[in-house]
């Protein structure tokens, strides 16, 4: 699992590679063309290149749509790679809520 989680956080440091995920979160399935779009200082292959490493985590696939490929993000591979690693902080979370709860319900904190 660890290199797993590992090689996502090295795909998602990609400040690019974010960018694209945005991109598909927020407007649903695009083509590279329409991705290019969006980085003017990047060249359609360099998109493609990103999107290959992307595809290769899981993180996003591609289906045919004429003679392009439509890119569509993966939502479950986020859930599926970020559990186990969320998991060991999830302990800090909830003694977090449950002093804020303490505190909102006007009692001491726990």
């Amino acid at each position: 699992m660890r290199d797993t989680t590992d090689e996502l956080f090295r795909m998602l440091a990609d400040p690019t590679r974010r960018h694209i995920l945005d991109l598909l979160a927020e407007r649903g399935p695009l083509t590279v063309a329409q991705l290019a779009g969006e980085f003017p200082g990047l060249v359609p292959s360099g998109i493609s290149k990103h999107l290959m490493g992307l595809r290769a985590a899981g993180l996003v696939s591609a289906t045919r749509q004429g003679q392009q490929r439509l890119y569509r993000l993966e939502a479950q591979a986020f859930s599926n790679a970020l559990a186990a690693w969320l998991a060991k902080y999830e302990p800090y979370w909830s003694r977090s809520l449950d002093r804020l709860r303490d505190l909102a319900e006007g009692g001491e904190p726990t």
